[in-house]
């Protein structure tokens, strides 16, 4: 069991993008199938490179790539090194649609609250991300999402929460179990499920009293809380 005490330090506004990533990652993590490998796993969407020293540390991985779009790959080296991970994690800067890797490359990819960004589209999964990954191996995703449709007036609260097309990256695990299945057919199994974190994970991106932090907290206390949730998806190439 990975002990998400050794992170704390960085459950702080300078570092969190929003709920907090470690939690999701721990529950990723360790609700996942038994035979997932971590040996060389890419981190897609990394941020600061944070859940890329989890990975790292908690699961025995020979090798962590870390990869973003936003962050700089040398600002993320330097917090690689402070914490003497330079030997098991590579840091690269580079667009998820793009992606400079070999085909089967990878034991599993992980991406924590980034996948939703890029990958509602469909034919993504199947064109961009899948190829990477070995037979065998696992694609595991860990995002934001909602348990259902709002309606009436919590659907303005949320638009106006979201601002506009942000609103259409949020959807229900059903969804996403749909849309996955149809871009695999036959060579993947798929599984999707709520995450039980979403307490503790929105409670420490408001203590972080982030200006982003502090506005989620307005909304959610208006009603978002109903609805919002977040969803864990586990795929295997077969």
């Amino acid at each position: 069991m990975s002990n998400i005490e050794n992170y704390r330090k960085y459950f702080t506004k300078e570092y969190l993008m929003g709920p907090n990533s470690f939690r999701l990652l721990e529950e990723l993590i360790r609700r996942r199938p038994d035979d997932v490998r971590f040996d060389r796993t890419l981190d897609l969407g990394c941020g600061y490179g944070l859940t890329s020293m989890f990975i790292a540390n908690e699961t025995g991985a020979g090798s962590v790539y870390a990869f973003d779009l936003w962050v700089d790959a040398s600002e993320n080296y330097s917090r690689i090194k402070e914490n003497n991970l330079e030997d098991k994690i590579i840091p690269i800067h580079g667009d998820a649609m793009d992606m400079p890797f070999a085909r089967e490359y990878f034991d599993s990819i992980v991406s924590v609250d980034s996948y939703h960004y890029f990958g509602c589209k469909e034919g993504v999964f199947a064109e961009k991300i899948l190829p990477f990954v070995k037979k065998g191996g696992y694609v595991m995703i860990a995002m934001p999402g909602i348990k259902e449709g709002p309606e009436g007036e919590l659907k303005e609260l949320f638009n106006e929460w979201a601002e506009g097309d942000d609103s259409q990256l949020f959807k229900t695990p059903a969804w996403w179990e749909a849309l996955m299945k149809k871009e695999c057919g036959d060579l993947c199994e798929v599984s999707v499920m709520e995450a039980d974190c979403f307490d503790i994970a929105w409670k420490e991106w408001f203590d972080s009293e982030h200006e982003f932090g502090i506005r989620d907290k307005e909304y959610l206390g208006k009603g978002l809380d109903r609805i919002l949730d977040f969803v864990l998806v586990y795929v295997k190439r077969v």
